[in-house]
């Protein structure tokens, strides 16, 4: 099924962020400190080589899903047949399409945390309503059967 990756050495821990409960993957020991990564408001990038194609704006968090509103950046045209096929995949219940467009989105785009930081992994799904969810770790995943 849809992807075929396990987490890594990582573990969650729940934190209180303001009205809503939040997870965040931490390594090596408990993370320490306030948690602004999925607050609502907060804003992530989306880039393509060195270009940043898209800003999304955390609305909420259902732990593992961030979701968010995404600005679509000019250069986002490049990249959002991926989004659109990935969808049509889903719709269609085709789970090894979808598997493969994971990989291609992976292939060519990175994400960044609000601060600016790149992340390792994520598992990213551009809707045609302007939304997005996601997963994400800050250690690469290893393949199942590795």
């Amino acid at each position: 099924m849809f992807p075929r990756v396990r987490a890594g050495t990582g573990r969650w821990r729940h934190m209180a962020g303001g009205d809503e409960a939040v997870f965040v993957p931490v390594t090596g020991g408990w993370h320490h400190g306030p948690v602004t990564m999925t607050r609502t408001g907060a804003v992530w990038g989306l880039h393509h080589g060195d270009r940043q194609v898209a800003r999304l704006t955390v609305t909420g968090a259902d732990f593992p899903w961030v979701q968010a509103d995404v600005e679509c950046l000019p250069a986002f045209e490049e990249v959002r047949s991926l989004f659109v096929e990935q969808e049509q995949a889903f719709d269609s219940e085709d789970y090894d399409r979808a598997d493969v467009l994971y990989d291609r989105i992976r292939g060519v785009l990175t994400m960044t945390f609000p601060g600016g930081g790149p992340v390792a992994e994520f598992l990213l799904r551009v809707y045609d309503d302007g939304t997005a969810g996601w997963r994400w770790h800050d250690e690469p995943f290893e393949a199942v059967g590795d």
